[in-house]
């Protein structure tokens, strides 16, 4: 008895001494990425579907002094709203965007720094321009192999 307790003591150890497997951040930050470049071409492309696609059932948004968990049909009928509203001209990042990750790469946050720019008919049918400078962070989950976005903090830049 002595032998299989100290065998398998000895087992114990050696397995928890060997280094799990680590994440390729090099990867992972390119997906992030990709993730992130596919939100302009979903704003430019008024696909508020795909964009709302990105989000998880867990979503919650920090914007303007307000805590939301939207639901994902919520999501997509506002972005609809807003994107047959508007033209985009401009849906720019100021710097590349941040990226950190969890130590064991399930999680991940991006900080973005983005001008936007849009066109809009007023009331009496005049286009009108206007430049917004954006500010986020979205908190990244990975849900089996897919990345999910779980939380979006934004601010505006507010030109004094």
């Amino acid at each position: 008895m002595r032998f299989n307790i100290c065998t398998l003591f000895l087992i114990l150890l050696i397995t928890s001494c060997v280094k799990q497997p680590q994440f390729d951040k090099e990867k992972e930050t390119k997906e992030i990425l990709k993730l992130h470049n596919l939100q302009r071409d979903y704003h430019f492309n008024k696909d508020s579907i795909s964009f709302a696609n990105q989000l998880s059932k867990n979503f919650i948004s920090v914007n303007k002094g307000v805590v939301s968990q939207p639901k994902k049909s919520e999501t997509i009928s506002r972005y609809n709203g807003y994107f047959s509203s508007v033209e985009f001209i401009k849906w720019d990042d100021v710097t590349e965007p941040i990226i950190r990750f969890s130590e064991d790469g399930t999680l991940a946050y991006t900080i973005v720094d983005k001008i936007v720019k849009v066109a809009r008919k007023n009331e009496t049918g005049e286009t009108i321009e206007g430049e917004t400078h954006f500010v986020w962070t979205a908190i990244y989950k990975k849900y089996g192999n897919e990345w999910k976005i779980d939380c979006v903090t934004s601010t505006e830049k507010v030109n004094n």
